[in-house]
């Protein structure tokens, strides 16, 4: 039985010697060298604002939110039925020109105004409007209210 009990030990130990030559052998064939990773999305601690920092920030807003090279508001009052005069490519003696034409205002939005004429008129792209229909912004320069004509009386004359 001695001999029996010497020889599972043997062979223990024979396998114990050969699993650590394997794993010796493994480790040798690992590569040693370190690749380096680049850290793309890096998630920072959040930062506390000191307190020059807060004052400036409050004094920031208390700024104007936009700067106008001119203050906001309305340099014509359009309402519809309104005649305008709009420069742009429109048809005068069936030859395209480029000037002012007189339209009617059709509607009225809070940024843009419609006009309507009874001429063709065309975009700057050359193509020719089918409803004769063209929207302006309201501080557009190339849109102005046209001077209602003054209805001349004619003098009566006095009997003497």
């Amino acid at each position: 039985m001695k001999t029996k009990e010497k020889s599972k030990m043997q062979a223990k130990a024979k396998s114990a010697v050969q699993l650590e030559e394997r794993t010796k052998t493994r480790m040798r064939t690992k590569p040693t060298e370190k690749t380096k990773v680049r850290v793309v999305n890096r998630i920072s601690p959040p930062r506390v604002p000191s307190a020059s920092e807060v004052r400036r920030a409050a004094k920031a807003a208390r700024a104007p939110q936009f700067a106008y090279m001119k203050p906001p508001g309305l340099a014509h009052d359009f309402q519809v039925g309104d005649t305008v005069e709009v420069y742009g490519d429109h048809e005068k003696n069936k030859e395209r020109v480029r000037g002012w034409v007189r339209g009617i205002v059709v509607q009225v939005d809070n940024k843009l105004v419609a006009v309507q004429f009874r001429s063709n008129v065309f975009l700057t792209d050359g193509w020719m409007v089918p409803d004769r229909i063209l929207w302006y912004p309201l501080n557009s320069e190339h849109i102005r209210p046209v001077a209602k004509k003054s209805v001349k009386r004619e003098k009566a004359i006095p009997d003497y």
